[in-house]
This record gives structure tokens, C-alpha cells and sequence, in this order.
């Protein structure tokens, strides 16, 4: 499936400029401002990664600062990859911090451009990052391809209301998405057409999480 947006090179990397300016501001003090109000996302996800076995490969697509790290089981071997460096390296004495052996790499890396193999992964967690990156379908479609077949993916997004305050707020964010980072008014749709035009990939679980709803837990498998 071709990205909807289908950016040619040059866009695309002025794009991502864009989102890496923004993270290396946000950086410093990324921790202290969404610590709280994403962990839920955060630990859903890693619950859904720890129980589906021990000992798999599992790829972690926008590791940020690596807060969720500790949140895996130590015999799930992980690679992490974002965009920032900045990120990356509070991500990096994190996980030397806390001993975290089963860490395996984290590399910087496009999103959009993933320097794996077809299926290297058992499964593919992707913490908040559709809403970030400028094309969220070439996004999938990559995560897709490194995942194996038979394996899981799970995506925590902020999914936009459909109305009411919530949505009034998320639309007046809506016109400074590029200095915070994210896009306030994500659709569902952007996910729900992908999945639909995939018939590899299957929608085993979709449900909201803390704080209010804000965010959405999906959990797919390739077949």
C-alpha cells in the first residue's frame, strides 16, 4: 500500500526536520512533562508485548527516551530506534543505568525508511508515533515488513475526538502541531483504512486508555 501522502525525498526529509527540531526541544524535558499522562499507554503496550512469549525480538519504533524500556521482561530482546538523537541518549543512560542487558541496540533511524530485514521482529511496539511522523501509512507498511508472519504489533496513539470540548481543544492545538511534535486531530481513519487495506493484517484488540480516553491501544497481527 503507497503512503497517501507519497512525499517525494526532498519533502519528506524537510518534513522530519521538522519533528527532530521539535524533540530536540523537547528532549531535556520530555520525562518530566509525559512521564505521567503516558505511562498507561506505555505499560499497556509492554503487558500486551510481555505475554505473547519469552525470548522474542521485539522492535520498539520511536523509543524516545526509552521510558518503557524497564517496563519489558528482561528475556524479551530489544532494539529501539527514533528519529532524535537527543532522545536516543537519555534513552542510552537509561537503559546502562538500570542494567538493562537485554536492550540490544538503539539506533537512530527514519520511521519511514526501517534498516531491517523483511520479518527480523517477533513483534513491533510503537508508542505514540503515527500521530508524529508526516507519513503514518508508509509507517505501518514498514512495520508490517519487519514483522514476521504470525506476529504482533501495538500502537498507542491519541486519537482525535469526534466532538465536544475535547475536540475543540485538540483543534486549536491542531494549528501548532509543528512546534509540539504530534498532530492534535489524528483520525482513527488514518489506522482503520491502512488495516482495511491490508489483508495481512488483522485488528485483535482496539480500547482506550488513562487519562479520559485520550489515547488508543491497538493490538494487530500479520497473517
Amino acid at each position: 500500500m503507497q503512503s497517501s501522502l507519497n512525499l517525494d525525498s526532498a519533502e519528506l526529509a524537510k518534513k522530519n526536520a521538522v519533528v527532530e527540531d521539535a524533540y530536540s526541544r523537547w528532549a531535556p524535558i520530555y520525562d518530566q512533562v509525559f512521564n505521567l499522562v503516558l505511562r498507561p499507554g506505555r505499560k499497556m503496550a509492554a503487558q500486551a508485548i510481555n505475554s505473547i512469549g519469552r525470548g522474542i525480538r521485539v522492535l520498539d519504533v520511536g523509543i524516545g527516551t526509552g521510558l518503557e524500556l524497564p517496563m519489558f521482561n528482561r528475556d524479551i530482546k530489544l532494539t529501539g530506534i527514533d528519529l532524535s538523537e537527543p532522545m536516543l541518549e537519555i534513552a542510552r543512560k537509561r537503559a546502562d543505568k538500570l542494567g538493562l542487558k537485554n536492550v540490544e541496540a538503539l539506533l537512530a533511524m527514519d520511521a519511514t525508511y526501517l534498516r531491517f530485514a523483511d520479518a527480523s521482529f517477533d513483534a513491533v511496539v510503537a508508542p505514540y508515533v503515527v500521530t508524529v511522523v508526516p507519513e503514518p501509512e508508509r509507517v505501518l507498511d514498514e512495520i508490517a515488513r519487519v514483522t514476521e508472519p504470525g506476529g504482533e504489533i501495538v500502537l498507542v496513539n491519541h486519537v482525535a475526538a469526534p466532538k465536544g470540548p475535547i475536540a475543540a481543544v485538540e483543534n486549536l492545538l491542531g494549528k501548532h502541531a509543528d512546534k509540539l511534535g504530534w498532530q492534535p486531530t489524528f483520525p482513527w481513519s488514518t489506522i482503520g483504512d491502512w488495516i482495511a487495506q491490508r489483508p495481512d493484517i488483522t485488528m485483535l484488540e482496539r480500547r482506550t486508555v488513562a487519562p479520559l480516553g485520550l489515547f488508543t491501544v491497538v493490538r494487530l497481527r500479520r497473517s
